[in-house]
């Protein structure tokens, strides 16, 4: 178990979404929080309070968690000081980086000098099996993407929350790190060797009540050349009965290659049916999300009714709006 409160360390993230693991803490789990740590020269902000790690070793923090995603997810030579510091204050370490604090030698010898613990949650930690395709019972949804980094999370987990307000069954299912550490399990995806990934997803969405939904956290986007191998594995071994797709409209290209640009809803939206109705002759698109956090209320309210009256589906910002809408088309299903 990975002790909480935590200090979320952001580095020096060059910018407001490289930070999106510590955003993500912040906005679903707030009281596991007691500030942010930020180096000289990072470019994000969570909003919580700038702490020192004396200021939050005296506030209760048990925990640095490295709250960056950044592209390649490298352990920068940058950080090493602050992390080797908080191991000697006694604070525990958890990162969901590709790069693992496991396998830095200066960190570890510091671990074990102060007796305190690394925590790599992007570790799979069990054999997954090898897709095999067979229906499973029980009701899944995926958010599938125009880009990554787009609130497929978000999405799924207000869409879990506005299922269980309204007394239906269901289970956020985590897939990358950011999920698991809010949630405290899940599959780390896109650690896992590519012929075991679809089977990974199937572990993770056993067989279930005929009236439970599992709500799969999304990854990547089909369009994105650099990650889509981790979205294709997700619709054919979630074998999902319903798809709702996220945008955000103020992109103007794809998420670290500025050379290519975002796909529209419509072309995920066949996209992404066309292969899940590979696994799933059944499955339907049953909503649309929109991230509008660059947008006045007005701009976002007159986008969403336009996107709606385009594409004839229920249309939400989830965590401006709650995703109560959402959960009425998954149960009308």
């Amino acid at each position: 178990m990975i002790e909480t409160p935590y200090l979320l360390f952001l580095g020096d993230a060059p910018d407001q979404l490289a930070a999106k693991v510590a955003q993500g803490i912040k906005d679903w789990r707030p009281e596991n929080a007691v500030g942010q740590f930020r180096m000289e020269g990072c470019n994000a902000d969570v909003g919580l309070k700038d702490l020192t790690l004396a200021e939050a070793k005296e506030a209760g923090a048990k925990t640095l968690v490295i709250g960056v995603a950044n592209r390649g997810g490298v352990i920068s030579q940058a950080w090493k000081d602050v992390l080797i510091e908080a191991l000697g204050m006694g604070f525990d370490l958890a990162s969901g980086l590709h790069n693992l604090l496991g396998d830095e030698g200066d960190l570890v010898a510091a671990s074990q000098v102060n007796g305190q613990t690394l925590h790599d949650v992007r570790v799979p930690n069990v054999q997954y099996p090898i897709a095999d395709g067979k229906k499973r019972t029980g009701k899944r949804v995926l958010a599938v993407g125009t880009d990554c980094s787009i609130g497929k999370m978000y999405t799924a987990l207000a869409l879990d929350e506005a299922m269980r307000e309204k007394g239906l069954k269901s289970t956020f299912r985590a897939t990358g790190q950011t999920g698991i550490l809010i949630t405290g399990s899940g599959v780390p995806l896109d650690a896992v060797v590519a012929d075991f990934m679809a089977g990974a997803v199937e572990y993770l969405t056993p067989d279930n009540d005929d009236d439970h939904w599992d709500i799969i956290e999304g990854q990547g986007s089909l369009f994105h050349v650099s990650y889509s191998g981790v979205t294709l594995a997700l619709i054919h071994g979630g074998q999902p009965d319903a798809l709702i797709v996220c945008h955000e409209p103020t992109r103007t290209h794809l998420r670290g290659i500025p050379h290519h640009g975002l796909p529209t809803i419509g072309q995920v939206r066949d996209l992404a049916l066309t292969l899940a109705q590979v696994a799933n002759a059944d499955c339907k698109v049953a909503g649309i999300s929109i991230n509008t956090q660059h947008m006045s209320e007005d701009e976002a309210l007159a986008y969403m009714a336009q996107v709606e009256a385009e594409y004839g589906l229920p249309t939400v910002d989830p965590f401006r709006q709650g995703a109560a809408r959402l959960a009425d088309a998954l149960a009308a299903l």
